[in-house]
């Protein structure tokens, strides 16, 4: 990307929206505009774990005015997380269907871990190149992240489900404040975080930083009421639970520096805060500047050179992990791109790299489930990448990987797709050709073959061969013939031209 260019991020969290736009410089990027939506989509989940329609509207609303703000931008400089909430939700498909329209590019909807991640990548790039080694915590509506970590690599990530608008639900649902309610919400709190008590204990990190969301709106009162600015500490902590404890309720909060929007979920957040506070033993927490929007923007950058990319990274240590044949990967993959090449659709060249890449990436992971058992290794395989802690991948994006590995052979009607997404189909047939042609597990001769398109919206592709392939490559010649076979069960037709 040159200087000058402009990314964008946004940010779906459980109690607001948020829009970060910024302007590359010399590989750092310098805030343009923020805007922030009070959404809270948080409090929008039923007993069924299903988003209402009101919480749905008031997301898409403000999905609007952020789609509206981005016009003109392009793909590859705008990127769109979703958290929590639509991580639990159920429904979270029919929500996303219509807001992916609205907002104009895809949301993707990412691990918490994951989000831990993104959070500590924005945190670290707004701090000074450091040999500390950090704590960063993130207290969001309804997840807690910390992570551990020094200088720009985040070491240890976790997630946990318990935050600020949850707790502010269950804990003080009319927005009273009382000594028993803040008791149990800081004892459940600890029931849900006991696990990190040893991973983030004391001895592993140097200095706490607190990203966000309830840190920042702690921060702010505290900085208000007169103490040191940027810094919570335990006493703070305390003074704070008295003011809220004397005020009784939210409405009669009386607190400089708090905002509306906080103001409903300010029980649950300091509740939360305290419990973190109390069992890892911080004594003085910093607030910091990055958050999980920044993390976002300088991950588009490392996306944009397949060396930088975390995925990339991922894919080879998932690979590395079961064991799969790193040259036959390499076969396949190669031969896969040399197809997809060959059969390019009307898409922008940006567009077809990042298809390349990601058949790729299922190519190098096509055999990883023979690690499990050879039978049936390919739902295995899918299996694995929907259920593995995949650095650096959106959920949905993870699991487009296993339906490119889960049909890579056998049947096609098995699998869990829209058969009117030219490109992933583009991605599977030109997957499944790669593995038959790379069957003996050599290089295959691919003097003469041509794999073409057929011009939209049809839905034709057409592989030529050279006279005398077939006859030199029978059981090749066999194996493509039996694929021709399987997509005659599907709205898409395979023709063989030469044998």
């Amino acid at each position: 990307m040159q200087n000058g260019t402009l990314l964008a991020a946004v940010d779906l969290g459980s109690n607001s929206f948020r829009l970060e736009i910024g302007r590359l410089d010399h590989n750092r990027i310098h805030r343009i505009e923020y805007l922030k939506e009070t959404v809270r989509q948080g409090n929008g989940l039923d007993d069924d774990r299903n988003l209402t329609p009101e919480a749905m509207q008031r997301g898409w609303d403000c999905l609007a005015r952020f789609g509206e703000r981005l016009a003109g931008f392009k793909k590859n400089q705008v990127r769109a997380v979703a958290t929590q909430t639509l991580r639990e939700a159920r429904n979270r498909d029919e929500f996303l269907l219509r807001a992916n329209k609205i907002l104009g590019f895809q949301i993707d909807v990412i691990p918490g871990r994951e989000e831990a991640r993104l959070i500590y990548q924005g945190v670290a790039h707004h701090l000074p190149q450091s040999s500390e080694r950090r704590l960063v915590v993130d207290i969001g509506g309804r997840s807690t992240e910390m992570i551990l970590g020094k200088d720009l690599q985040a070491n240890i990530t976790e997630s946990y489900r318990v935050g600020s608008v949850a707790w502010s639900m269950r804990y003080f649902p009319a927005g009273h404040f009382t000594a028993r309610a803040f008791e149990s919400a800081e004892i459940a709190a600890k029931a849900v975080l006991d696990e990190a008590v040893n991973v983030y204990r004391q001895d592993a990190w140097d200095v706490a930083y607190g990203s966000s969301g309830t840190i920042g709106a702690v921060s702010d009162i505290l900085t208000a009421s007169g103490f040191t600015p940027g810094l919570v500490t335990k006493d703070n902590l305390d003074w704070l639970l008295d003011r809220l404890l004397k005020a009784q309720s939210a409405d009669r909060l009386k607190l400089e520096g708090i905002k509306d929007d906080r103001r409903s979920v300010i029980g649950g957040g300091v509740s939360v805060l305290r419990a973190v506070f109390d069992l890892l033993g911080i004594d003085r927490m910093h607030a910091a500047q990055g958050a999980l929007r920044h993390g976002v923007l300088y991950d588009l950058l490392d996306r944009e050179l397949d060396q930088t990319d975390l995925r990339s990274t991922t894919v080879l240590r998932l690979a590395n992990k079961f064991e799969a044949d790193g040259a036959q990967a390499l076969r396949v993959s190669k031969v896969a791109k040399t197809l997809f090449t060959m059969a390019r659709s009307a898409q922008p060249a940006a567009e077809s790299e990042a298809l390349q890449r990601k058949l790729s990436w299922a190519a190098q992971l096509h055999e990883i489930g023979s690690q499990i058992s050879h039978s049936d290794y390919h739902k295995h395989g899918a299996y694995i990448l929907d259920n593995a802690d995949a650095p650096g991948f959106a959920l949905p994006e993870l699991h487009r990987l296993s339906l490119l590995v889960l049909g890579h052979r056998g049947k096609l009607r098995k699998l869990e797709l829209r058969f009117d997404d030219r490109f992933f189909i583009q991605q599977l047939l030109c997957l499944r050709l790669s593995v038959i042609l790379c069957h003996a597990r050599r290089e295959p001769d691919l003097k003469g073959l041509q794999l073409e398109s057929g011009a939209e919206p049809g839905r034709l592709f057409v592989l030529k061969c050279r006279a005398g392939w077939a006859e030199a490559f029978p059981q090749s010649a066999y194996l493509l013939q039996e694929e021709v076979l399987a997509w005659q069960k599907t709205p898409w037709t395979l023709v063989l031209s030469g044998l």
